[in-house]
């Protein structure tokens, strides 16, 4: 796992802020020493899940890393975790690059089949350690982990049998948020564009909603834009009338598939049978639209202007690439709804009642101070850790002379998890 960017060099770049991302973390080598195991693993609802195994000698503790979507194999921290005297797994789901269809519920399944391999293994302590949109899906695990069969989730938020009351979902005995956000529906909720008067237009536009406007207060970048407190109330209403506008798209979208099941199986014609089969996919535009990254004085930090997806306000919200862009009616409602989803920290971080450490970024641009604040209160246990690193959202230097953010934040876990499971 080596590295030749040079801290510099990542500021240079660093444009592009989110996506597809761990290849480019330039993580430094891993310990001399290091054994590492490449697995392929069943769920119990077989699909296909991999994961990496990295250990020197015997350890007793192993961390995890995962992320819904992200490929977690090359994670900055990994050599962080070796050195602490920890084994470190990183584990892909069965959605890595790819959430078009992704269900949180079903990725508990992914979640299980890797901590269940791990205590197989003889494992005596696992740690998960949640980064970013992995933290939401780590807590949610916590949560239904802590139930008993009976008690936990049975439908998805589409309306699909969960089947986690059969799931075996081993506990866990620590964990580490790193720069979380409170969820990635909560995330969408605060970016999402409420201006879009039609959904098949991506280009509808209600100004007095629109964030892009200047006579709502937006100045053109890099210099800071200024919104008024009756702008930021009405816009963060139009965000939660645009979710649960999509919300109702899904669900009728949902009902219209299952009546036509229904009335196929009642004798229907060929034409239900296809309607029946066909999952429609949602194509959502202009998620990226947050007016703290514009207004830097909205819950100031060391943030620089823009978002995860880039400086560029038009690009990043009008563009291609973006949250929730493309997903089936039942991701979206899983995953990228604020009002629907059930991987929310507000709901799950109170399970959470393992010794905990909470990394702060506080040049994150999708983690702001207050939200910090909110997670780190919500988390269940008294036995807890905050602290807060410069670094923006994936640990990088917020300056050309600074050292890398990551690299703090790795000492800091390292020392953590010696003094909870040396």
């Amino acid at each position: 796992m080596p590295s030749t960017a040079t801290p510099s060099a990542q500021i240079e770049h660093a444009a592009v802020t989110a996506g597809f991302l761990n290849t480019d973390w330039s993580p430094r080598d891993v310990p001399e020493g290091t054994v590492t195991r490449n697995i392929v693993l069943r769920t119990a609802d077989n699909a296909a899940v991999t994961g990496s195994l990295y250990r020197r000698g015997n350890p007793e503790t192993v961390v995890c890393v995962m992320h819904p979507r992200e490929f977690m194999a090359c994670h900055y921290l990994i050599p962080d975790i070796v050195d602490a005297g920890c084994a470190a797994w990183s584990q892909g789901s069965r959605s890595v690059g790819n959430d078009l269809r992704l269900e949180h519920e079903l990725a508990l399944f992914d979640v299980a089949a890797g901590l269940s391999f791990l205590r197989s293994q003889g494992f005596r302590n696992i740690v998960l350690l949640g980064n970013s949109g992995g933290a939401s899906l780590y807590a949610f695990y916590v949560q239904q982990s802590a139930l008993a069969g009976a008690r936990r989730l049975a439908r998805t938020p589409g309306g699909r049998p969960t089947k986690l009351d059969t799931l075996t979902m081993p506990e866990i005995d620590g964990f580490v948020f790193v720069a979380p956000h409170p969820g990635q529906g909560i995330l969408l909720t605060g970016c999402i564009d409420p201006s879009v008067t039609d959904e098949r237009d991506p280009l509808s536009v209600d100004s007095s909603l629109d964030a892009l406007d200047p006579g709502n207060g937006f100045s053109e970048p890099p210099s800071p834009s200024k919104y008024s407190a009756q702008f930021l109330e009405r816009y963060r209403a139009g965000q939660q009338a645009r979710v649960a506008r999509l919300d109702t798209i899904a669900k009728d979208l949902i009902a219209a598939r299952m009546d036509a099941r229904k009335r196929a199986r009642d004798g229907g014609e060929e034409h239900l049978r296809r309607i029946g089969a066909h999952t429609p996919i949602m194509t959502v535009w202009r998620t990226d639209a947050d007016p703290r990254c514009f207004d830097l004085s909205i819950d100031p930090s060391d943030r620089a202007y823009g978002t995860l997806w880039g400086r560029d306000p038009r690009a990043s919200n009008y563009g291609a690439v973006g949250f929730a862009r493309n997903s089936t009616p039942e991701a979206w409602l899983s995953t990228w709804s604020g009002l629907s989803s059930n991987a929310a920290l507000a709901k799950t971080a109170p399970s959470v009642q393992q010794p905990t450490l909470l990394v702060e970024y506080t040049g994150d641009v999708s983690t702001f101070p207050a939200l910090a604040k909110d997670i780190f209160a919500s988390i269940g246990t008294s036995q807890k850790t905050h602290i807060r690193v410069r670094g923006d959202h994936h640990g990088r230097a917020l300056a050309p002379d600074e050292e890398l953010g990551r690299n703090i934040a790795g000492r800091n876990v390292r020392d953590w998890l010696r003094a909870h499971f040396a």
